[in-house]
């Protein structure tokens, strides 16, 4: 799915007028790049000089964007606030460039890691954008694939990053070590060489989403740093996939899912565009690469390096929104061709707050958490796309705080159901083990949590040696059900009982 609003970009920007030589939307960013403008302006320059229109529109496509592009990253510093010298680029590989700071720990105690960010339009070299938009046409007018139109050139093969990794110049090192694929393609077709991706993936790079997050403050590894460490998570092997087609003229991105609906955590994997700009699933951690998710998203959402006007930060003030992903602008809601959805409509609680827009919430460890949006219109909102079999929360948000603003929705396969407390039915329930959901354990005790604006306690029971169920009295029916264990690892998930006393998990 490449952008509907897209096809007409440059032309909208140049519509808006030009102040000076460039287009407003390109001279604006001019303006806020400070003393980096003569950075910008040669790049620019560069382009006029090929007498080809395509550069000069993608130089002001990426400028006209480049204003919510950063990295993060970090350096070493002294007790005394001293930078040291250390790169681990300038080492043969990882475990040396890992032996060198500890050694220099040695030498400097107190070393600490100094995480620091910079803005893309204040620290971007000229020499660096034109490198890149060159080596970008290059790959695009021998790409193996077909029909790769501008829009999706644009977005999807010349962009510099791809997230917030530190800036690198990847292309020479990728079109090499990667310069296999294209005359695959050309031999045996686009989605016949993924395999052989994957594998050549799989047998050099290690994905450590199982060994916890990384010790050093780097929430994604810059392109060469990936092919140096040969180690991360998800989101780092899927920013390897995007770095790997985009070097051979392939369109790439990463589809990121920043909740699952009905367990904890999220997920990364790839979107890589074949002939006439179709899009195709990838994911380096599932046994086939195109796989189904086994689980519900709250939401899957592409990456883009422009800006999308349709996002609620492009026109909603950043301290209204909760903070997180949610506060981007370059990305779009491409849920339904992952999983079938229906678009929610909510009534909502009345508003005692200035607010205009609601947020859905997904329970992940063991928070209710946002991850979408509605406007507010007479007390009632609608969350687009939505995941079937999943159970959301509206809320609203107001001075850093979530606040309930309605009663939680089963989005079903037919009908939704909303989940209010009887508090006039009451019911006895009887909660077995089941296996992969739950194991009851001795000198555990277990909270039986119904919601009701807020998770509110039925009754407590400790399990002994001989317990086999739990037998909770005066449990209000149509309520959305949570039980908390005293040895909690924070996986529990809410559930439903109906009148058979048969569960259903979210």
């Amino acid at each position: 799915m490449l952008h509907k609003f897209k096809p007409l970009l440059f032309l909208l920007i140049c519509s808006l007028g030009v102040y000076a030589q460039h287009p407003v939307a390109v001279e604006q960013n001019l303006k806020k790049a400070g003393s980096n403008r003569p950075e910008l302006e040669k790049a620019i320059a560069h382009c006029q000089q090929t007498n080809d229109p395509k550069k000069l529109q993608a130089i002001y496509f990426l400028i006209a964007n480049m204003d919510i592009h950063q990295s993060a990253d970090y350096y070493w510093e002294s007790k005394d606030g001293q930078k040291i010298a250390y790169n681990e680029l300038d080492y043969p590989d990882f475990n040396e460039a890992s032996k060198v700071i500890e050694y220099i720990k040695t030498q400097n105690p107190g070393l600490r890691p100094k995480p620091f960010k910079s803005n893309d339009i204040e620290t971007i070299k000229g020499d660096f954008l034109i490198n890149n938009l060159e080596k970008a046409f290059d790959a695009w007018k021998y790409s193996p694939v077909k029909n790769i139109s501008f829009d999706a050139f644009c977005d999807y093969i010349l962009p510099y990053r791809i997230n917030i990794e530190p800036l690198q110049e990847w292309r020479t090192a990728y079109s090499t070590k990667f310069s296999w694929i294209t005359p695959k393609i050309k031999d045996i077709g686009f989605e016949a060489i993924l395999p052989y991706v994957t594998d050549e993936a799989n047998s050099w790079f290690t994905n450590t989403w199982s060994f916890g997050k990384r010790k050093d403050p780097l929430p994604r590894l810059g392109s060469l740093q990936l092919l140096f460490r040969k180690q991360g998570p998800c989101e780092d092997l899927a920013d390897l996939g995007v770095f790997t087609m985009r070097s051979q003229g392939i369109p790439a991105t990463v589809d990121f899912i920043p909740y699952w609906a009905t367990t904890k955590g999220g997920h990364a994997l790839n979107a890589f565009f074949g002939d006439n700009n179709q899009p195709t699933h990838f994911d380096y951690g599932t046994k086939e690469y195109n796989e189904k998710l086994r689980r519900e998203p709250a939401k899957v959402l592409r990456t883009t390096y422009s800006k999308n006007p349709q996002n609620l930060a492009s026109f909603e003030e950043q301290d209204k929104i909760p903070k997180g992903f949610l506060r981007e602008t370059n990305f779009l809601d491409v849920t339904n061709e992952y999983w079938k959805t229906r678009n929610v409509k909510c009534s909502l609680y009345p508003n005692q707050l200035p607010n205009k827009i609601v947020y859905a919430c997904t329970f992940s460890s063991l928070r209710w958490q946002p991850f979408w949006w509605g406007k507010i219109i007479n007390n009632d909102s609608q969350f687009d796309q939505i995941c079937l079999g999943t159970v959301v929360l509206p809320q609203y948000y107001s001075n850093e705080k979530m606040i309930p603003a309605g009663a939680p929705i089963i989005v079903g396969e037919t009908e939704n159901t909303v989940l209010t407390p009887d508090f006039n039915q009451l019911q006895d329930i009887n909660i077995k083990s089941l296996a992969n959901y739950l194991i009851i354990k001795p000198n555990v005790s277990y909270k039986l949590m119904y919601w009701n604006n807020k998770w509110q306690l039925t009754e407590t029971i400790t399990a002994t040696e001989t317990t086999v169920s739990l037998l909770f009295h005066k449990v209000p029916k149509n309520a959305l059900l949570l039980l908390l264990s005293s040895d909690s690892k924070g996986l529990e998930r809410p559930f439903i009982i109906d009148d058979t006393g048969e569960r259903t998990w979210f």
